[in-house]
């Protein structure tokens, strides 16, 4: 395994990032041991959970199959460079939350993190991530509550999900202002066939030092092989989710069989293929890789190994173009 800091702090996190939003709804809880002990031993020190993670009447419940694996001792916490996430309405049938029970209030802050700690059956968060904006909140409150929480040893780290470049740039000016550290990383969507990040968020994360952490690398399976599994009939979740809805449109499907063929003639496995390219990009940390199975994860650990031929990356380039700078993209 590969490792880097986490943007400007000295914290050393691998450059594949352990997403666990799997681990409940599709993998069950010894499964899910067994893929947080292969990911530990294959050097993945950093996992990525959120509150929200089982959904529905289980919200919680990845957290506490993360704490029953940390329970079994063995140096697991002590190992793992630990993120979770808060934001969420954590009613567990979805309905209207009781008032200042989401978003990022200094009262649901302090709230999420203590709830968390009891699932993880840990004392501390390595990364608290704010999961979405929230625009009722100032950020003089959000930092309040964190510096409390870091001074209690509760958290050490702060970053952000789901942000726009200027809420980058406000959070971290307010955090200046405070003299405090401010967000220290970003998750966002960004993948080959997902590039807007590229014009505002990757920039300002850049600027201010933040690590950018990419979720869905794969861009729901439409990156992992999709049209090779759906003629060999093998296409499983990716049948039906994210990607089937993004093949049905001609121009996109045209776009991902050239993927396909560019990686069949280079004899590149797609997916490997869309986790090598984002650990070539400029600022990121590492993708998240959720994997439902064991063999999952041993496909993503070797694109770390992966090293692709200025050929590929330039025909990967041709077919999916990226938004190009703000604001030059849409201004000239």
């Amino acid at each position: 395994m590969k490792y880097t800091q986490l943007g400007h702090t000295g914290l050393k996190v691998s450059r594949l990032v352990l997403g666990t939003m799997n681990f409940g709804p599709q993998t069950d809880e010894a499964d899910s041991h067994t893929i947080m002990d292969a990911a530990l031993d294959a050097g993945i020190n950093f996992f990525d959970t959120a509150n929200a993670y089982g959904w529905g009447a289980n919200k919680g419940r990845t957290e506490e199959i993360i704490g029953s694996w940390f329970a079994q001792g063995g140096e697991r916490r002590d190992k793992v460079v630990l993120a979770t996430k808060a934001y969420a309405n954590m009613a567990l049938d979805d309905g209207e939350p009781w008032p200042n029970h989401d978003k990022l209030s200094a009262l649901n802050i302090r709230r999420s993190v203590e709830a968390s700690l009891r699932r993880l059956r840990t004392d501390h968060i390595d990364l608290f991530q704010f999961h979405h904006v929230d625009r009722a909140t100032p950020w003089e409150e959000i930092w309040q509550a964190v510096d409390v929480l870091i001074q209690q040893g509760k958290i050490l780290y702060a970053g952000s999900s789901n942000h726009a470049g200027w809420h980058i740039a406000k959070a971290n000016e307010a955090a200046r202002r405070r003299g405090a550290l401010g967000l220290v990383s970003e998750q966002c969507l960004y993948n080959l066939a997902e590039r807007t990040a590229e014009m505002e968020v990757i920039p300002a994360a850049r600027d201010y030092g933040l690590g950018v952490i990419p979720w869905s690398p794969l861009h729901g399976g439409l990156l992992g092989g999709a049209i090779r599994k759906e003629r060999e009939g093998a296409a499983g979740r990716t049948a039906s989710g994210r990607a089937a809805t993004t093949l049905a449109d001609p121009a996109v499907r045209q776009r991902v069989q050239a993927y396909e063929d560019l990686l069949a003639q280079h004899g590149i496995e797609p997916g490997e293929a869309a986790l090598a390219w984002l650990l070539t990009r400029p600022g990121v940390t590492g993708p998240i890789v959720g994997p439902r199975t064991a063999e999952q994860l041993t496909s993503a650990l070797r694109a770390v190994e992966l090293e692709l031929s200025d050929e590929v990356l330039t025909g990967l380039d041709e077919i999916f173009p990226g938004p190009g700078p703000a604001p030059e993209s849409f201004a000239w």
